[in-house]
């Protein structure tokens, strides 16, 4: 049995290739669309990169997905109910974030929900603006404190609190605390993201 985080990086490699064969894109085509040179696309599409979330952020948003979609074992067969053993956790190696997607991976739906670990002193700031199709992102606070800037709007949070958002401009968390922060995502997108 491979280690997670080979695991993980395999099958965001099945993930990307399949979702790009699907769209009928080479790699030069998603290079354009997403920002990511095409040497680190094929890296990644060969499980020989370990992408930061920002990374893959751009290589989801170039794919029309949510960054969670990626995550997903495109050969999962569709399934109303995802098993806690099933799952694997993947950890940002720029920011030591870790998140895990909470969601049955093949199954047809609008709404998907991943649980995040943001590390004492992290930060993670994604670039991409609006997307295809248009994402709707709820955060619960667990536990911990957690800073959510959304263009320009700063909102700081604590334990029970829910932000709502779209996600149509750039957006950051930071965690200026000396402890982790846990949050649950909840995204919703116009039309279910399929494997």
């Amino acid at each position: 049995m491979p280690p997670p985080a080979r695991d993980i990086n395999g099958r965001i490699a099945r993930r990307v290739r399949a979702r790009r064969a699907e769209l009928g894109l080479t790699l030069d085509r998603l290079a354009g669309r997403c920002g990511v040179s095409r040497s680190m696309l094929s890296l990644v599409e060969r499980g020989e990169s370990s992408p930061t979330a920002v990374v893959l952020e751009r290589i989801a948003t170039g794919l029309g997905l949510p960054l969670a979609a990626l995550f997903d074992d495109p050969a999962a067969p569709p399934a109303p109910v995802a098993r806690r053993g099933d799952r694997v956790p993947w950890r940002d190696p720029g920011s030591g974030y870790v998140r895990c997607n909470l969601s049955p991976p093949a199954y047809p739906s609008p709404i998907r929900l991943v649980d995040v670990v943001l590390p004492a002193g992290a930060r993670v700031a994604y670039d991409t603006a609006a997307r295809e199709p248009e994402v709707h992102q709820q955060i619960w606070v667990q536990s911990g404190r957690l800073e959510v800037t959304v263009g320009r709007t700063v909102h700081r949070l604590g334990p029970g609190d829910c932000l709502a958002m779209e996600l149509s401009e750039p957006t950051a968390f930071r965690n200026r605390t000396r402890r982790s922060a846990r949050y649950l995502v909840a995204l919703a997108s116009a039309a279910p993201v399929r494997s």
